[in-house]
């Protein structure tokens, strides 16, 4: 089988490549080589490559800067979407697209559910929310909700992408203090974890749809940052922060934390948070060892 994926330089992407390039054939691109904002760039590669799979890993993740940049951000997350889904149906291919816990409004305690109604509070999520819709379009498709990625290395120089929680465990390397929301409640995500549970999807041919690929249970910014600490065995002072305490241009949902049971009921089973954060520590302090 022939892949295409797109953003293949990413924290995503990158670890599509490296997952999916072992048992397929497999056409990482960067954004020069194929821009989906492009519309013209997406028709000539897609053809080219005439894949049976499209993996669609790129996207503008800068959610304060898409309040200000609305159309970019729809430009990437929506309608280049929408010029992936229409030639992923010409070409008979499937389309694997990627969104986020962004697109609900936060006002609950209880995990979401696929079926759950979304409503985005911010430009990003209604761009995300927007892309689903479009990938939706496409007759094999599966839109998958992932948040608070992190992991993911580039193959030069072994460094993290640069994530919220990757930023996080570089400040808690150096020993300076770092602040973590107690009231933004999710659920963490490796991105190795996504990457072998899409593979599962596709190998097992799950029927075409909607997915939540996260890692299991859920805690506060604060909590998962303190756990990543004593992983790390670092006593940097961690400070409590909340939402209402910080400015931030795009509003956050409190409360995102999403239900992956969809896809354990049907047989594709994602670690928990915290076996995650305890692999990806090990990653980050191995990595340490093999530079010293």
């Amino acid at each position: 089988m022939k892949v295409l994926i797109t953003g293949a330089n990413g924290q995503l992407g990158s670890t599509f490549v490296r997952v999916l390039g072992d048992g397929y054939e497999v056409v990482g691109t960067v954004r020069d080589e194929l821009d989906i904002t492009n519309d013209v760039s997406v028709r000539t590669v897609v053809s080219e490559v005439c894949p049976d799979l499209i993996v669609n890993c790129a996207a503008y993740n800068e959610v304060d800067s898409a309040e200000r940049c609305a159309e970019t951000a729809l430009a990437v997350n929506a309608f280049g979407v929408q010029s992936l889904a229409v030639m992923a149906s010409q070409c008979h291919a499937t389309l694997v697209h990627f969104s986020t816990d962004f697109v609900f409004d936060g006002n609950t305690s209880t995990p979401y559910s696929e079926t759950d109604e979304p409503n985005p509070q911010s430009v990003y999520a209604a761009s995300k929310l927007l892309g689903e819709w479009f990938a939706a379009q496409t007759p094999r498709h599966y839109v998958i909700r992932v948040e608070s990625l992190f992991g993911g290395v580039t193959a030069s120089n072994n460094e993290s992408r640069g994530s919220s929680l990757d930023f996080l465990t570089d400040e808690l390397l150096k020993n300076e203090t770092v602040r973590a929301f107690t009231d933004r409640v999710v659920s963490p995500t490796y991105v190795e974890d996504v990457a072998d549970a899409t593979s599962e999807i596709l190998t097992r041919e799950l029927p075409c749809g909607l997915y939540h690929c996260v890692g299991s249970g859920s805690a506060s910014w604060f909590d998962i940052v303190t756990a990543l600490a004593s992983q790390l065995e670092t006593n940097t002072p961690i400070q409590q922060i909340t939402l209402e305490n910080i400015d931030l241009p795009a509003k956050r949902p409190k409360f995102s934390a999403l239900s992956n049971k969809k896809l354990a009921d049907a047989g594709v089973v994602i670690p928990s948070w915290q076996d995650a954060v305890r692999r990806y520590a090990n990653e980050r302090l191995t990595s340490i060892s093999k530079k010293s």
